[in-house]
């Protein structure tokens, strides 16, 4: 039975079969998420994302970790929130589904994710927490032995407060 909860910490220090970098479309490195595992990681993890030719908005890549704890990382590119007409929620959903299907192709038990697209691409945490959790408990429901912890890893109290209490509500929807 896979584990999951949203926690405050520094998605860079966690020892994970995979941590997922909320990337942008060249994978180069930027700022928030992306800049940070950039850094602890290296400068081989950039060398390698140079190979990848880039990633659109919902998919996924996978490259090692490097100098990080997590043996590798997911890269996904979410959506830049523009109100929600543009198909944001979609987006936001197929990066956490392609990105869980890449760890799965990987044999990747356990994952940590970022809010992805709630820092400068202004995706509304409580929004993007709601497609989270249904993304990801959709996803267990369907390969409940895929993964043994997946957690959803917050800049702050109040946003690991959000996507806690998203965990919780698709938790008692699908006990």
């Amino acid at each position: 039975m896979t584990e999951w909860r949203a926690i405050e910490a520094d998605i860079t220090r966690l020892a994970l079969d995979a941590i997922v970098n909320a990337a942008n479309s060249s994978l180069l490195g930027g700022g928030g998420v992306d800049g940070a595992i950039h850094r602890a990681a290296g400068p081989d993890l950039l060398a390698e994302c140079r190979t990848l030719g880039g990633c659109p908005a919902g998919e996924a890549k996978i490259t090692r970790g490097y100098r990080l704890p997590a043996a590798h990382v997911i890269h996904t590119v979410g959506p830049v929130w523009h109100g929600g007409g543009k198909n944001e929620p979609e987006t936001l959903a197929r990066c956490y589904r392609n990105s869980l299907a890449l760890a799965r192709r990987h044999s990747l038990r356990t994952i940590a994710f970022p809010a992805i697209s709630t820092g400068i691409y202004g995706y509304p945490v409580e929004a993007a927490a709601k497609v989270a959790a249904e993304t990801v408990a959709a996803e267990i429901a369907a390969t409940p032995d895929a993964f043994d912890e997946i957690l959803f890893v917050c800049f702050s109290p109040a946003a690991t407060e959000i996507f806690q209490r998203s965990v919780d509500e698709e938790q008692g929807a699908n006990p």
